[in-house]
């Protein structure tokens, strides 16, 4: 399985996964192997019969052939010889597959729309501009393996996304996501129809489930990347003495986490916003740790968990979180910041990124996810005005 994921993903990245399972002493044993294989194929002259020696010789050069068609695909898989692979699709990859590669970048989309809007396409291509040595995973409940190939070539933000060499787009498959943990039973008595937060609630699930099997990085879809996190395992403040989950960290099965999807479970009520998000974080975290209040931009850690500073994350509060679509006249470094949450469910999709209007939110897409910008901001108003044109 190994080596079919590794053929299957990007070089820059999967050449450290595969150094990390094959010893360099075995490595350069098996290259200089097939070149004495190939430099020197003579066999010895069998000095009994020349009838036998040749039988005997074409035999030798037979096995010789399949030996060295073996080694040959073997070297293949090698970063360490000159020989370059044969990427095969991401299709073919499974989710356990890439994640099983460790220290993945998680987003989730719990509705089912199929096409994701600027600002997801933004948090994901900056993550995997920023993380471009891990893998990328968007999930969507949306998505199944029949519509896949379709999207692709359907919509301009799928085909965006698929095309970024770290990026994976699978879909969320709740109950294989909650297969062996706390979240099972509760998902198989949850009715949804009846759940009024359910996109949330689901949500809320899935990233424990996802983080406590796989480890990694989990990322709401309204979070832009701007330098990578030094962390492993943390939590991200937003604010003093009180923890979000809209960004998170830990390594699998951390036992945080499991004891987080067990309280999920016990303290379960789907009608309290939050209960099961940022609320049990901070009620998990304030179990373990004696919280305090954050002076200047110093971190805290309790019991080899960092609570992340608010400026790490939230610089610009929920109260605030307009000032990302405002013209600023000194745009902010934000020069103690991993990433920037620009508060979607605040926004509720009603002021997006316009080509041109000189907001903070246009000058982040343009810094740090200039694909999405040009694709789908610029290219989207310049067909509107064709089709304007057109109508006319």
């Amino acid at each position: 399985m190994l080596q079919t994921v590794w053929v299957s993903l990007p070089w820059s990245w999967a050449s450290r996964v595969l150094d990390s399972h094959h010893d360099g002493k075995q490595t350069s044993w098996i290259c200089g192997f097939f070149r004495t294989i190939i430099w020197h194929p003579c066999l010895r002259h069998d000095s009994k019969g020349p009838g036998k020696a040749r039988m005997l010789k074409k035999i030798q050069i037979c096995l010789c052939f399949f030996f060295v068609s073996g080694i040959l695909y073997e070297i293949s898989l090698l970063s360490s010889c000159c020989f370059s692979y044969m990427p095969m699709p991401k299709h073919f990859l499974t989710p356990e597959q890439v994640l099983n590669l460790g220290k993945s970048i998680i987003f989730l989309e719990t509705t089912d729309r199929l096409e994701p809007p600027p600002l997801v396409c933004c948090s994901v291509e900056s993550a995997a501009r920023i993380y471009q040595d891990r893998p990328i995973i968007l999930f969507m409940k949306g998505l199944t393996n029949d519509t896949a190939l379709v999207l692709n070539s359907s919509y301009a933000a799928f085909s965006l996304l698929s095309s970024m060499k770290n990026v994976f787009i699978f879909p969320l498959q709740m109950e294989t996501v909650f297969q062996e943990t706390p979240l099972l039973q509760w998902y198989n008595q949850v009715v949804p129809e009846h759940e009024k937060n359910w996109v949330h609630i689901s949500s809320d699930a899935s990233r424990l489930a996802l983080i406590w099997k796989y480890g990694g990085i989990y990322m709401d879809t309204d979070v832009i990347s701007i330098r990578p996190i030094p962390e492993e395992s943390f939590l991200a403040a937003q604010r003093s003495q009180f923890s979000s989950n809209g960004i998170f960290g830990f390594p699998a099965y951390h036992k945080f986490i499991w004891d987080c999807m067990e309280n999920f479970v016990l303290k379960y009520n789907g009608n309290i916003w939050g209960n099961q998000g940022p609320f049990l974080m901070t009620r998990m975290l304030k179990a373990i740790c004696n919280l305090t209040d954050f002076k200047g931009t110093e971190d805290h850690r309790c019991q080899n968990i960092s609570f992340l500073n608010p400026q790490r994350f939230y610089p610009i509060p929920y109260r605030a979180w307009g000032r990302y679509y405002k013209v600023w006249d000194k745009s902010p470094n934000f020069n103690h910041s991993y990433a920037l949450h620009l508060w979607n469910f605040m926004n509720r999709n009603r002021k997006t990124v316009v080509a041109g209007s000189n907001t903070l939110a246009e000058k982040l897409y343009k810094a740090y996810c200039p694909t999405t910008y040009e694709d789908l901001i610029q290219n989207a108003e310049l067909r509107d005005f064709t089709h304007s044109e057109d109508a006319a």
